[in-house]
């Protein structure tokens, strides 16, 4: 099949069209700096040509409220329209657990616009909602950093290796629309501030973790349940004392 991949040269998106060539599926990365603006329209007819399946990873350069919002609405809205008027079938996009239970958070916010869009469109779809990657792990300590101190609230926490998000995408991609999400983790559930402390002391990092239940993320306080999946979720099998953090080449 002919795959198009919106935000094909980031994380996610990169891998999936590794992953995607292999099996044989014509994968094509859709991003500005392959002639590809989702924001501005560019591109996008000539790319959806052929197309039988649009997977969406891509995200907001900014994370400003009204930026973000902006951001998804446009583009998804550009994207679901070239794709109606070149025949697509199947509308994939990749979301994160837990975002209906922030919906007082912009970018949260932005995303269940996005998702909204996407299912009152005519073009059968699938919802991907996945948990933190473990790419994002250093990320998430260094926005709760405080001086010294890097405030984690004790709730549950079930990251994912990206590399097993993007063969969930893909395994949801080539099969048919499921018109509805399936959430994706990790294998391990760990509580967020015990994991942290335990990550930062394997990085020799002097911060300290303080638990703190009303600490935010990204600017909301979590739930017990706020960021883990609910039964029947897929898991991963990479455990992340497992994982090799590319990133950490010379840290």
């Amino acid at each position: 099949m002919k795959i198009v991949v919106v935000g094909g040269t980031g994380l996610i998106g990169s891998k999936l069209v590794t992953k995607l060539g292999e099996h044989g599926h014509q994968a094509v990365a859709a991003a500005p700096s392959t002639g590809v603006n989702t924001l501005t329209g560019e591109g996008l007819a000539e790319v959806m040509v052929g197309t039988q399946v649009v997977i969406d990873v891509s995200n907001s350069p900014s994370f400003e409220p009204a930026a973000v919002l902006e951001f998804f609405e446009t583009s998804t809205g550009n994207l679901l329209a070239a794709e109606a008027a070149a025949g697509v079938g199947h509308h994939v996009a990749l979301s994160v657990v837990g975002t209906e239970r922030l919906s007082e958070n912009g970018y949260f916010q932005a995303k269940i616009a996005q998702e909204q869009l996407i299912q009152k469109s005519s073009i059968p779809f699938s919802l991907v909602h996945a948990t933190q990657f473990f790419e994002f792990v250093r990320s998430i300590a260094d926005e709760a950093t405080d001086g010294d101190t890097v405030r984690i609230a004790p709730v549950l926490f079930q990251p994912i290796a990206g590399d097993e998000v993007a063969q969930a995408v893909g395994r949801v991609a080539v099969g048919s629309p499921l018109n509805g999400r399936v959430e994706v983790a990790g294998p391990e559930r760990f509580r967020m501030d015990e994991f942290f402390r335990d990550v930062l002391a394997g990085w020799g990092d002097p911060r300290q973790v303080v638990t703190d239940p009303h600490a935010h993320y990204f600017g909301s306080e979590l739930g017990e349940r706020t960021l883990v999946p609910g039964d029947g979720a897929t898991l991963g099998q990479i455990r992340y004392r497992d994982w090799s953090d590319p990133t950490a080449v010379g840290r």
